[in-house]
């Protein structure tokens, strides 16, 4: 029996409730999932993705995880997420490695990054108000 997708996006959720509070949020025909509201994975297409950066992207690939990728084919866009090892998704248990390598990568990524100003979160919150209409 397969999950629809926001169940399976709820499921993945579940999952990464082993670092803290998760939530996943619809996004781009897939769902973005947050932890204690830190971005660090996407469902895309019946898959979890989780983030990386240049530290953690050589423990994914030595696992035969995969890239997220968009586009058509001749402009395919890869970002910073790449596939769960297949047996993560599994039991929390198993996740908890995966997901503190996406949680440090995200974490990273938003240090990285000048501070926002009042005026970006304001805009953020009207977007964000005229998106949930």
């Amino acid at each position: 029996m397969s999950m629809t997708r926001d169940a399976f996006a709820t499921y993945c959720a579940e999952l990464l409730g082993v670092l803290g509070t998760a939530r996943a949020r619809r996004m781009f025909g897939g769902h973005g999932l947050y932890v204690d509201d830190l971005f660090i994975a996407i469902v895309a297409g019946g898959q979890l993705y989780l983030k990386v950066d240049a530290e953690t992207r050589p423990r994914f690939e030595a696992a035969g995880c995969r890239p997220f990728v968009y586009g058509k084919a001749e402009q395919v866009v890869a970002i910073g997420y790449w596939s769960a090892p297949e047996e993560t998704t599994e039991s929390p248990a198993l996740m908890l490695p995966w997901a503190r390598l996406a949680q440090a990568a995200a974490l990273r990524a938003r240090a990285a990054k000048p501070p926002r100003t009042i005026r970006d979160a304001t805009t953020r919150r009207r977007r964000s108000a005229a998106n949930d209409r």
